[in-house]
C-alpha cells in the first residue's frame, strides 16, 4: 500500500518509484501520532505544568485507576482532566469527520440514486461509469482509489457502465460524474477529457 508509511515506501519515495506523500497525509498522520501520544494522559501533564504543577501519579493511572482515585482529585485536577477529555472528544470529531468514506466502493446501477443522487447534503460525490476491459478505465479506477484515501470526506463510487446505463459507447468511457447536493456539478466524458493515458493522480 503506497500510502503507508513504513520504511520500504520512504525507500521507494527517496529513489522517486513512489511520489513524496503530500502534505494532507502528513498532517493526518501527524495527528494519528499525536492522538495515540496523548492517550497515555501526556496533555493532561502538559495542563498541569501550564499551571505551574508537577507531574502527578494519576497521569500514569489507567481509567480504572483514575475511578478508584477520583475521590482525592482537587480542583485543578479535575480542571486538567476535563480539558484533557474535552480536547480528545474534539479531535475524535475531527477525524471521524475526515474518515467518512475512505475507499473507492463497487455500486451497481440498482443503488445508483440511493448512493449518488441521495448520498448526504454535505457530502461530495464521484462515480467513474467504467468497463473492466477498457486500460483507460483501469488506470482511472486506480488514480480514484488514491484519491479516496487522500480526501475520506468525499465519496469515491465506481460502477461497471452496463448495470446503470444500456448501450452506452465505449468511446465515452471512462465517465466520471461528479455530484453534491443530488446535482450534477462536474463531469468528464472519454479518454481525451479523461486526461489519455498521461493522467495522473494529481
Amino acid at each position: 500500500d503506497p500510502s503507508k508509511d513504513t520504511e520500504w515506501n520512504d525507500l521507494l519515495r527517496h529513489f522517486g518509484i513512489l511520489p513524496p506523500k503530500s502534505k494532507l497525509e502528513d498532517e493526518e498522520e501527524e495527528m494519528v501520532l499525536y492522538l495515540q501520544k496523548a492517550s497515555n494522559m501526556g496533555t493532561a501533564h502538559q495542563q498541569c505544568q501550564k499551571m505551574g504543577r508537577g507531574m502527578k501519579p494519576y497521569e500514569k493511572m489507567n481509567l480504572e485507576e483514575l475511578k478508584e482515585a477520583e475521590d482525592d482529585f482537587d480542583d485543578a485536577d479535575r480542571k486538567a482532566i476535563e480539558m484533557y477529555r474535552q480536547q480528545r472528544v474534539q479531535e475524535w470529531r475531527y477525524l471521524q469527520r475526515r474518515q467518512k468514506y475512505g475507499e473507492l466502493r463497487e455500486i451497481c446501477g440498482e443503488q445508483y440514486v440511493q448512493e449518488v443522487t441521495n448520498a448526504p447534503e454535505d457530502a461530495w460525490v464521484v462515480i467513474h461509469l467504467y468497463w473492466p476491459s477498457v486500460p483507460m478505465c483501469l488506470l482511472v479506477n486506480e488514480h480514484l482509489s488514491l484519491l479516496a484515501r487522500k480526501f475520506p470526506e468525499a465519496k469515491f463510487l465506481k460502477a461497471i457502465v452496463n448495470s446503470c446505463i444500456q448501450n452506452y459507447h465505449d468511446r465515452c468511457l471512462p465517465t466520471i460524474l461528479v455530484y453534491k447536493t443530488g446535482e450534477m456539478k462536474g463531469r468528464f466524458v472519454g479518454a481525451a477529457e479523461c486526461g489519455e493515458r498521461d493522467l495522473k493522480v494529481e
